[in-house]
């Protein structure tokens, strides 16, 4: 199992920097962060400076979108990392969330994502792709490689990541949710004449280590509010009580009262209050680095290939330590 580090580019981007370091020196293999241009500073600015710093971490966000930069300027600016510092970049990508709707726009439809897969993909390894009815090549990329990873919940994205992706971000480490997800994805795959076996699955969830789970929970809180917009989303596209998502995922959201992106993604955010301690403890990983270990065991048992750790609370450094003492080494044993 590969393990991932997941950042929000809050300044100093030298912190940024910093962390990512510190995850390679201690067995992370990806290096992740939020995507949105009002809430945080620009992550490919970053990007360089993280390559140009570690030595084989791969780095992308989690997530882009086909929305807020045209297609033919992600696919460059991912060639341009890869002509600087190897093929060491992954383009996680979704229907975008707070990126979109801070600046007043409704996130993409899946038909302009599933476009845009394909556009960025080639265009980024060097092959020709139509961009708004004109086809276009980057004629200086040489050996390009950019592999896409989408993130999604519901039912068409899951099987559009299926037919498209070469891997599927999921944003909650529930066992149950996650093996139905991962059935979904895999299904669509193979019914659009893919190799489902050939999909990196990636689970994203904040991971705090330690004896104080009251604490814990406080500080992770904020995830079940923020996968309950997409929650939210889901309910309102198909229904309640559909039978096309399952319970499990939809029932906490029914006390939702609205969210306040300005806390997005940070502890203590007020828009997460609905969240029970139930949910909590099923999307994060939380506890002594024994229970870290049995959950990913159990993650990693249902096809999970890399686990990305979501490292927005007050023990950042201690997780990234913890996770290369005690966790990391006991899942590539």
């Amino acid at each position: 199992m590969d393990f991932g580090l997941v950042l929000q580019t809050d300044p100093p981007a030298s912190q940024v920097v910093s962390l990512m370091k510190r995850a390679e020196r201690n067995g992370f293999r990806y290096g992740w962060t939020f995507d949105s241009a009002v809430l945080w500073q620009e992550p490919f600015v970053i990007y360089s400076q993280i390559l140009a710093n570690t030595q084989r971490m791969t780095i992308g966000p989690m997530v882009t979108n086909p929305g807020t930069r045209t297609w033919e300027v992600t696919a460059s600016t991912f060639a341009t990392l890869n002509d600087m510092y190897g093929n060491r970049t992954v383009c996680g990508i979704g229907r975008g969330d707070s990126a979109m709707r801070v600046a007043g726009r409704a996130p993409n439809t899946l038909a302009r994502l599933g476009e845009a897969i394909d556009v960025i993909r080639d265009l980024a390894e060097g092959r020709e792709a139509e961009v708004d009815g004109k086809p276009l090549r980057i004629p200086w990329i040489k050996d390009g490689k950019l592999p896409v990873w989408m993130a999604a919940y519901g039912p068409k994205a899951l099987a559009l990541a299926g037919q498209k992706a070469d891997g599927f971000i999921l944003q909650l480490a529930d066992p149950y949710l996650t093996e139905w997800m991962i059935k979904a994805v895999r299904r669509a795959a193979a019914e659009a004449g893919r190799d489902p076996d050939a999909l990196t699955i990636c689970v994203a969830a904040p991971a705090y280590v330690g004896e104080d789970l009251t604490h814990a929970r406080d500080q992770c809180r904020w995830f079940g509010g923020m996968v309950g917009n997409h929650v939210a989303d889901l309910v309102s596209r198909y229904g309640e009580h559909s039978s096309m998502v399952p319970e499990e995922l939809t029932e906490y959201v029914k006390t939702r009262q609205g969210y306040d992106y300005s806390h997005h993604g940070r502890t203590g955010n007020p828009s997460a209050d609905f969240v029970p301690d139930e949910i909590v403890d099923r999307f994060c990983l939380l506890g002594p680095p024994e229970a870290h270990i049995e959950k990913l065991r159990a993650l990693r048992a249902l096809g999970v290939d890399q686990f990305a750790v979501y490292d927005m609370h007050d023990a950042r450094e201690a997780t990234i330590d913890a996770y290369g003492s005690d966790i990391i080494p006991a899942l590539r044993d």
